[in-house]
């Protein structure tokens, strides 16, 4: 989930910078530390929008800069369990589906994508279904629910989120347009 929020941290600005120190300069350094990085309680920040109050400067020993603490607005992304999230294939492998969700991917098991049997096909990049010829590709919007979450704020490149879309209206989205057309056609008969 994409959320607002205001948040203070502290930033260092070089000495070279000392005489131009400003909102813009404090906005500037913030992204650069704290953009794509992930916090167990604020997510992951998506973007710092805009530096509201900039406090005095601190001097540390053995330190060339100067300290400022900064009171900021950002987009941040926080998946949340149980969350149904849209997302794009980004990547197939044998054991399943990657899903750009946000700035991060989660992992559709392929035994969380459909009761069928789905074969992985490697030349294509796919994963196939022999029985309904459905087809899962990079590229392909699905629907899912967040259903694990692990946060490595260290490295969040290794955070870890399991989605499924094994429950009624979950799942890819050409395969739910076409229950719904299905659906549909039953209803009028």
């Amino acid at each position: 989930m994409y959320k607002r929020a205001r948040l203070t941290d502290t930033v260092e600005v070089p000495p070279e910078h000392l005489a131009e120190v400003s909102p813009g300069l404090v906005k500037r350094l913030l992204q650069d530390k704290l953009e794509g990085q992930m916090d167990e309680d604020i997510g992951s920040v998506v973007s710092v929008t805009e530096v509201h109050d900039i406090g005095d400067g601190a001097v540390l020993p053995n330190r060339p800069g100067v300290y400022y603490e900064a009171e900021f607005d950002a987009v941040t992304f926080d998946p949340q369990m149980q969350e149904v999230v849209d997302g794009e294939v980004v990547e197939v492998v044998n054991f399943g589906a990657f899903v750009g969700i946000g700035p991060v991917d989660g992992l559709l098991h392929v035994s969380q994508i459909s009761d069928e049997y789905l074969a992985y096909d490697e030349e294509n990049q796919q994963l196939a279904s022999r029985d309904s010829n459905r087809v899962l590709s990079v590229g392909d919007a699905v629907r899912a629910r967040i259903v694990t979450k692990s946060i490595d704020e260290r490295n969040p490149r290794d955070s870890k989120i399991g989605l499924t879309a094994k429950q009624p209206g979950l799942g890819k989205h050409g395969w739910l347009e076409t229950e719904r057309r299905r659906r549909e056609a039953q209803a009028g008969d």
